[in-house]
């Protein structure tokens, strides 16, 4: 996230946050067979699944 803008990285940290509380985020789209979302964040897109009680973020800009 080093070449993400302060001000974004902050956002997106509270987002997956509020995904860490609740991962049934409102906005989010399910993708594929497997269980993973993502939910957007500004211009990025927030893509999560969650393993054995364990939320595994990953931060793509579209």
């Amino acid at each position: 996230m080093r070449d993400i803008p302060t001000k974004d990285v902050s956002r997106i940290l509270k987002r997956i946050e509020a995904l860490a509380e609740e991962p049934g985020a409102e906005g989010r789209i399910k993708l594929s067979a497997r269980e993973r979302y993502r939910v957007r964040q500004g211009l990025y897109r927030i893509v999560y699944e969650i393993r054995e009680e364990v939320l595994i973020v990953h931060v793509v800009k579209s």
